[in-house]
Formats: structure tokens, C-alpha cells, sequence
């Protein structure tokens, strides 16, 4: 019964996560250090600022250009206050520009064009230390995703409330901090997104099963299932590797309403394969088909981190092996566990069959989200 709690603990874990389906809570800063000036960019989601500042003045839940605009001046005063730059151990000046409004793959992003002016000697500094707290208050796995470029050479940092300053050596670039930041997003980004999750445990799920008699029975060897997983899991890899490095280095473009739409679809196949096999012993070609087009959703998470050229090899690797880590962290606590209930009717019928179902209802709300551009329920 032990083992029970334990599945049934992280299945209702992952539908409290529901409310981050796929993309976090993140902002996109980048920084340009030029011989006589220090300028940038800084993306900040409508919605997260909208909960912090309550933008929505009609409250009937749509933002208007005309509420973001009124509110210009609270908005580059609430960010600013949250980011702290120093040149040289000299503290730099933030002004906000005319604020813009642009969209990404997750919606509408309030831009704030960025001037700072640093106190010292002029000409490019040989050192830059930042201080990044937005939103650290109200969540704080908010981060910010920075493109710092100086010097010819581009750099990218992971900012959040872990560690909020970082200081930037801008003579040389450090390929291992770097490499180590995209692992960790490719970490991140697997165990934030449900989607991928859900994708990933509808085909786990009859791993220590087999369909016989029009019945799921449990398999006898740990090693059936231990090779079933094998190649499930190899299969998917494969393919959105693949796909990830196709898109990546621009040679497949899809539009992102497509491939969220179908990696929803993908999550609703899978899940009800569970209820009424269609296929089974051949689950692997399932993941490799359907990991095609996840592939193509973690290139969109890759490409909003602002990918310099130099670093496009190394962030490209990073980023695939923290999503196999992450992968691999779901493997090792959900074989075991449901290996050790396989014999169960707990989990034959209530994790394997209706937690397929739930799967599907939600997975099918997604689809017609992203399909139809609409909002059916409150995440």
C-alpha cells in the first residue's frame, strides 16, 4: 500500500500542475554592450504582470492595448526597481524606453526597450554584475533568460531566485557555465512541461502489462519491462533529437499553433491506446512518430533563450542531455513504483485505465485550446 500512496501522490502532483502545461514563468533579457553605450531589451509576459500589478481595469480577463499603455510608466517602475546592473563595481542607471508589445510561442509580452547609463570610465567594461529579482516575491520559479553580448561574443545565463546576482567576466566566454545553464533549462523544461510528462506515462503506463484476452494482465519479468521502457523511451529520444536539431538550425520551420496542437493530439492518442489498444508491443514506434513533433516544441523553448551562433552547438547538447536527465529522473521513480503494483486491480483499472481517461479529457482541452485559439478552462 506503500507503493500506492506513492503513484497516487505523484498523479495528483502532476494535476495540480496543470496550471503550467507547458511553458513557465519567464522573461527574455538581453543586454548589448557597445564601445560607447549599454543598451537592451526586456520581454516580460502580460500575464505575469497583469497578476502582479492587476493591468486588467475592466476585469472581464482580456488585457487592451489602451490598459497596458495607461499603466506604461507602473510597469517600468515595477521592473526596474527588480533589476540592479553594475559596470566595473559601479552602479548603472536603468531608463525604459516606449514601451512596445510583441508576442512569443506562449502570448503577448509587454518589450521595454533598456538605455542604461554607468558611472566610471567610459569604453566597454571588463566586468558586469547582475541583480535580477522580478517577481521573486509572487513566484518564484520565474526566471529570466539573458543574452548578454560584448566584446564580439555573446553569452546567455539562466537569472532567477536561486541565484539572483551573477557577475560576467566579459573578456572571455565560460563554455562549462554556459553548457550547465541549458542543461538545466532541458531539466526544467521536461519536468515543468505536463504535456511531454503526460505523453511520456501514457506509454510507460502498460510497460509492466501485457494486453491478452482482451484484459491487461501483469508481465512476469522485470526485464520485459525494463526492455519495454528501453525502447519507448530510446525511441522517443531519437526522435526529438532529431527534430530539435532540424529546427534549431533552421531547416524545418513549423508554425508553433501546429505543433502544440498535435503534441496535444499526441498526448490523447497515447492515453486512450490505454483504454482500447490499438497498438501494443510496438509502443516505440508510437514515441519515435509522436517525439518528431515534440522535438519541435522543445525548439521553441530553446530558440526564446536567444541562442548566440557562438553557443549554438553547446546549447543545442545542453539542452538535449538535461532533457534526457530529466526524462530518465521520471523513469527511475515510475518503473519501480508501478512494477511493484503491476498485479494490483488498483492499478490495472484505476491508475492504468482511469488515469488514462483523465489524461485524455485533459490532453483533449488542450488540443481544442491550442487548435482553435480559445480558452476552455482556467490553464
Amino acid at each position: 500500500m506503500v507503493a500506492v500512496r506513492h503513484l497516487l501522490a505523484l498523479l495528483l502532483l502532476a494535476a495540480a500542475s496543470a496550471a503550467i502545461a507547458h511553458k513557465p514563468s519567464d522573461s527574455y533579457l538581453t543586454i548589448e554592450i557597445k564601445s560607447a553605450s549599454i543598451e537592451g531589451r526586456w520581454d516580460i509576459a502580460l500575464r505575469d504582470l497583469d497578476f502582479a500589478l492587476g493591468l486588467d481595469a475592466d476585469g472581464n480577463g482580456e488585457l487592451t492595448w489602451g490598459e497596458v499603455r495607461a499603466r506604461h510608466a507602473e510597469i517600468a517602475a515595477y521592473a526596474t526597481a527588480r533589476l540592479q546592473v553594475s559596470a566595473d563595481d559601479h552602479p548603472c542607471a536603468i531608463e525604459v524606453g516606449a514601451q512596445q508589445v510583441d508576442g512569443h510561442t506562449d502570448g503577448a509580452y509587454s518589450v521595454l526597450p533598456l538605455a542604461l547609463r554607468c558611472a566610471g570610465e567610459a569604453g566597454v567594461p571588463s566586468r558586469l554584475a547582475i541583480t535580477y529579482t522580478l517577481f521573486a516575491d509572487l513566484d518564484p520559479q520565474h526566471r529570466g533568460l539573458l543574452n548578454l553580448q560584448a566584446r564580439g561574443l555573446a553569452r546567455t545565463a539562466v537569472l532567477g531566485p536561486q541565484q539572483p546576482t551573477q557577475t560576467f567576466e566579459l573578456g572571455a566566454v565560460e563554455r562549462w557555465s554556459q553548457f550547465t545553464d541549458y542543461v538545466r533549462e532541458g531539466v526544467w523544461h521536461i519536468w515543468i512541461g505536463l504535456d511531454h510528462i503526460l505523453f511520456l506515462l501514457s506509454l510507460l503506463l502498460p510497460s509492466v502489462l501485457a494486453w491478452q484476452g482482451a484484459r491487461w494482465l501483469a508481465v512476469e519479468r522485470a526485464r520485459d519491462a525494463f526492455w519495454d521502457v528501453l525502447r519507448i523511451v530510446t525511441s522517443f529520444t531519437v526522435a526529438h533529437s532529431i527534430t530539435l536539431s532540424l529546427a534549431v538550425l533552421g531547416v524545418i520551420e513549423l508554425p508553433s499553433r501546429l505543433v502544440e496542437s498535435v503534441i496535444a493530439l499526441s498526448v490523447v492518442a497515447a492515453a486512450l491506446n490505454n483504454v482500447k489498444p490499438l497498438v501494443f508491443g510496438r509502443l516505440w514506434m508510437v514515441a519515435f512518430g509522436f517525439g518528431l513533433m515534440h522535438g519541435f516544441g522543445f525548439a521553441s523553448v530553446l530558440a526564446d533563450l536567444g541562442l548566440p551562433r557562438q553557443a549554438l552547438a553547446l546549447a543545442l547538447v545542453g539542452f538535449n542531455v538535461g532533457v534526457e536527465i530529466g526524462q530518465l529522473a521520471i523513469v527511475l521513480v515510475f518503473l519501480p513504483l508501478a512494477y511493484a503494483m503491476r498485479r494490483t486491480m488498483f492499478y490495472r483499472r484505476w491508475i492504468m485505465v482511469g488515469g488514462s481517461l483523465v489524461i485524455v479529457a485533459l490532453a483533449a482541452i488542450w488540443f481544442a485550446e491550442r487548435a482553435f485559439a480559445t480558452k476552455l478552462i482556467g490553464f
